[in-house]
């Protein structure tokens, strides 16, 4: 329905050329600014009633006094359901640490809360499929939890800027017990004060989207990240560092390059890098972590990710 109506509006009311630069570019613009405002009211609505069950209050309780590797499996899933953008990740740093989270699982949290959140899966399972989602989404935790183990592991916490230990949030209180009306409420509200605070974001992402459709020829994107490319994923990754977008945003980029022929392995490299590794978010953390931790960081996710796009080109 939704395409059939951004054709109308294409070739009819405005009279466009098939097969026109111009009308592709357009066309997908409408037809995806529609179609993800639609998905994005739908799923934000969704789990805005699932996070009012799942405070960052809570979510530090339930993370800490936990052995590191159990913990870092529970941090990556609740990062599933808590999806706090980068925005977020100064006071979330410090309340974890304060709480007691150990490092490693604070950064599987940080790790899978904007990679693998619920937007990104749903999203992927209707552009590409459920098994596309699935597996994205498995590679997703496992790059969350192996990246947060390993941090964990070399124990980096010397790392971490002096201030953030001596932290004190005071006493937690505990939230009142909610109605389900009133949760369907805070819904209600949290989805339009979200999409007030992305809207502009994934309008630029689908504009990019829109023009790389139209525009930007098959050949330029092969000869720089094509199949014969051995150093293609890496590229992709490297693209996708000075970007800022969450999963969301970045999608409708995702699927006009995948429209192009590039490897879904490449494709999905880049979004990683875009939503997990953006130099924006860098510089956030920055505010809580000394250089060489961000630097071990930004070179385990480099890693990390350019591996998972390797293995989807090796598997699809």
């Amino acid at each position: 329905m939704l395409k059939d109506f951004a054709s109308y509006l294409i070739y009819d009311l405005a009279r466009l050329d098939h097969g026109s630069r111009l009308a592709d570019a357009i066309n997908f613009f409408i037809y995806d600014t529609m179609k993800i405002f639609l998905l994005l009211s739908v799923i934000i609505f969704i789990v805005s009633v699932i996070r009012s069950y799942f405070p960052p209050e809570k979510t530090k309780r339930i993370l800490s006094h936990k052995k590191e590797f159990i913990g870092n499996i529970l941090a990556a899933l609740l990062g599933i359901v808590t999806p706090f953008c980068s925005c977020s990740a100064v006071p979330l740093f410090i309340g974890f640490v304060e709480a007691g989270v150990p490092l490693g699982v604070t950064f599987s949290f940080l790790i899978s809360s904007p990679l693998v959140n619920e937007v990104a899966v749903v999203l992927l399972w209707g552009m590409f499929g459920w098994k596309i989602a699935a597996i994205y989404m498995g590679m997703g935790l496992l790059v969350a939890m192996l990246a947060g183990s390993i941090i964990g592991k070399l124990k980096l916490e010397r790392w971490v800027e002096e201030y953030v230990y001596k932290f004190r949030s005071g006493q937690t209180q505990e939230l009142v017990t909610q109605a389900f009306g009133e949760r369907l409420a805070y819904a209600q509200w949290n989805t339009a004060d979200i999409l007030k605070k992305v809207w502009l974001f994934i309008i630029i992402a689908i504009g990019i989207g829109g023009f790389i459709h139209g525009y930007v020829p098959q050949d330029f994107l092969v000869r720089y990240a094509g199949n014969g490319n051995p150093f293609a994923v890496p590229v992709a990754v490297v693209l996708g560092v000075p970007l800022y977008a969450n999963a969301a945003g970045v999608i409708p980029i995702v699927y006009a390059l995948m429209e192009k022929g590039l490897s879904m392995g490449t494709v999905l490299a880049f979004m990683m890098a875009v939503t997990a590794l953006s130099l924006p978010e860098m510089i956030i953390l920055r505010k809580v972590l000394k250089i060489p931790l961000l630097a071990v960081f930004v070179a385990i996710m480099t890693a990390t990710i350019t591996a998972v796009g390797y293995v989807f080109n090796a598997v699809i």
